[in-house]
């Protein structure tokens, strides 16, 4: 499955988030997102086909975990753009500051007036 219809589901993207924050077994995940077994089971088998989750089996259960590289081409797609809005970001930043200090060493001439 490509890794746009991976995310575009918000039940995916919920246990996305929440295996980033750790990893766990089904059951953790039914208790934190409040949903069943069968959607937590199915959701997890598409993150897990399509590279997004890992499985490591410890005793009886399951342990998911967020995949080294779990979007890698969400992440290619996303970077120019990333780039783009933060190098704009700095700029304003920049003017902001520059502004600021013209006008705070007007109001120290005016001060001194």
């Amino acid at each position: 499955m490509d890794a746009f219809a991976v995310i575009a589901d918000p039940t995916r993207r919920r246990i996305i988030d929440t295996l980033r924050d750790g990893s766990a077994d089904v059951t953790t995940l039914i208790e934190r997102l409040d949903l069943s077994q069968s959607l937590v089971s199915k959701h997890l088998g598409v993150l897990r086909d399509a590279g997004t989750v890992r499985v490591e089996v410890a005793g009886k259960r399951r342990v998911y975990h967020l995949a080294d590289d779990p979007l890698p081409a969400v992440l290619a797609w996303v970077t120019p753009y990333h780039r783009t809005w933060s190098n704009a970001l700095d700029r304003l930043t920049s003017l902001i500051d520059s502004d600021s200090d013209v006008h705070d060493n007007k109001k120290k001439e005016d001060n001194r007036d």
